[in-house]
């Protein structure tokens, strides 16, 4: 089924008006003339079919405040999904995310406009490789990072979100694990045992838009610009971190720019976070230097409102599966 042509008509322009005072700044008038009929549309048809929006911190602009109804980082999007009377949840972000909602959420009927949007993280690591961890270490806690697939977050003993996994970490500890095993990202991994008496023995993944950066893009951009405040997300690698003024999550970064309002910034992590607190924020300048995640860069509007049409393509995952890894996010929330 083809997206039919859409116009921008008088009604699409007063319908998208407010949406536009917000991303003027990003979207020339006639690039925004492209965008706004799909906003009109996606926005009628979701009232029409009962769906939810979910957008994470690294859809483009047009997305983020232009149908997202719930916004933020993953575990957010899945919890707050959990709590709205919709029957249909829209994901747009990549497809562990669409599995946690559907983990979450296991009676809505939870759609991903592309199943392509994957995540170079959580295909690093298998069920059969946390099989395999706990045969070599047993006993060992496995803690895995959300962005990960409901197949291995079945395998786990609990989850943890860049926010929470030195909490988490530590829980175990007071409990007298002082060995645990974290999974997939090692970066994470290793910025956690930074911080922490317990041994983090770690899985080899890392997420290909934060492994690119360095500490020499930091060193380059404070000689540019005076008073530049820099924030690290915890996928960094470790020398990123250090060099950083800040390092949190993408909901800890977006608190951070709401409360601190520095003059200037400049975030380590996906493009389109910065662009949305960009927006949020204008008497906040945005600085790049930003990573594009390709999988992120997927999801469209046209390919939103395919999605609302079709209701497809829908997100399935064995039942005794997600059971299984509803315990291990379950957990999380009660270590936390």
């Amino acid at each position: 089924m083809e997206t039919q042509r859409l116009d921008y008509t008088q009604e699409v322009a007063a319908a998208t008006e407010a949406v536009y005072q917000t991303l003027s700044r990003h979207y020339a008038m006639d690039h925004w003339k492209s965008l706004a009929p799909y906003v009109y549309e996606i926005n009628r048809l979701k009232k029409e079919k009962n769906a939810v929006i979910l957008a994470h911190n690294y859809m483009t602009p047009d997305i983020f405040f232009g149908v997202g109804d719930i916004v933020g980082d993953s575990l957010k999007l899945a919890q707050e999904a959990a709590k709205t009377s919709a029957n249909m949840i829209i994901q747009c972000g990549v497809h562990f995310m669409a599995e946690t909602s559907k983990i979450l959420c296991p009676e809505k009927k939870v759609i991903i406009p592309d199943v392509l949007a994957g995540c170079s993280l959580s295909e690093s690591i298998t069920g059969a490789d946390v099989r395999a961890l706990k045969e070599k270490y047993p006993g060992i806690p496995v803690v895995t990072y959300v962005n990960t697939s409901a197949d291995v977050k079945a395998e786990s003993d609990v989850c943890c979100t860049s926010s929470n996994a030195l909490k988490i970490v530590n829980a175990l500890g007071k409990l007298g694990h002082d060995t645990v095993i974290m999974t997939p990202d090692k970066f994470l991994a290793q910025n956690v045992a930074a911080q922490t008496d317990v041994k983090i023995i770690y899985w080899e993944g890392t997420c290909m838009v934060h492994e690119r950066f360095t500490p020499q893009d930091i060193r380059d951009m404070r000689q540019r610009y005076d008073n530049i405040v820099v924030l690290a997300h915890p996928e960094c690698p470790p020398d990123v971190i250090a060099e950083s003024d800040y390092s949190g999550s993408t909901a800890q970064m977006d608190v951070f720019i709401k409360e601190k309002q520095p003059g200037r910034a400049m975030l380590m992590t996906e493009c389109s976070m910065s662009d949305n607190i960009a927006a949020a924020n204008p008497k906040v300048e945005m600085i790049g230097t930003c990573q594009m995640c390709p999988h992120m860069k997927r999801i469209t509007l046209p390919k939103i409102l395919k999605a609302l049409q079709t209701e497809g393509p829908e997100v399935t995952i064995d039942p005794e599966i997600s059971a299984r890894a509803k315990k291990s996010v379950l957990r999380m929330l009660e270590l936390s």
